[in-house]
């Protein structure tokens, strides 16, 4: 990696934001065995004062209001790491296909294609391995490079436009 794009990803390190930052820390935690025991104990707690407290509705309603309090929170905390870990992965998999020699460059940052182009470059794909499938049935081998029919239409941009070649 030369001295360049090393500053470059120090750099982009260090800009993470404050929410960011604490949003990684919560989810770190809270996927730890810690978490899991004080949520453990809470429950436990919650269940020994339930004779103290006569078993009453405001008992039930802490429990019910704390609940439903860490799971709503934990829905968009689940979410945000999800979509980190997703960004994560297609731009390793861009990386990728960028570095192949032979790669289709179209293959490209597919998640931002219409449904439609999706399908139909989903259709190829699936033909490709339907004949890859057959030829192996008929004791032919199944590798090499075959074309693909819509190469063309996968850079189309989603606003129409032409991409720009590598």
């Amino acid at each position: 990696m030369s001295a360049h794009n090393n500053s470059l990803c120090n750099e982009l390190a260090h800009k993470e934001s404050m929410l960011a930052r604490l949003s990684r820390l919560a989810t770190d935690w809270s996927g730890s065995s810690g978490a899991f025991w004080l949520a453990f104990l809470t429950i436990v707690v919650w269940l020994a004062s339930g004779p103290f407290f006569g078993f009453s509705d405001t008992w039930q309603l802490v429990i019910d209001t704390g609940t439903t309090i860490v799971t709503f929170l934990m829905v968009f905390l689940i979410q945000a790491t999800q979509n980190r870990d997703t960004e994560a992965i297609q731009i390793k998999l861009d990386e990728i296909i960028r570095a192949l020699e032979g790669a289709h460059n179209a293959m490209l940052d597919l998640e931002e294609l219409e449904e439609d182009d999706l399908i139909r470059m989903r259709d190829n794909y699936l033909r490709i391995a339907h004949e890859a499938r057959e030829a192996l049935r008929k004791g032919r081998g199944d590798t090499g490079v075959p074309d693909i029919d819509d190469a063309k239409d996968a850079t189309r941009d989603v606003r129409g436009g032409e991409r720009k070649a590598r």
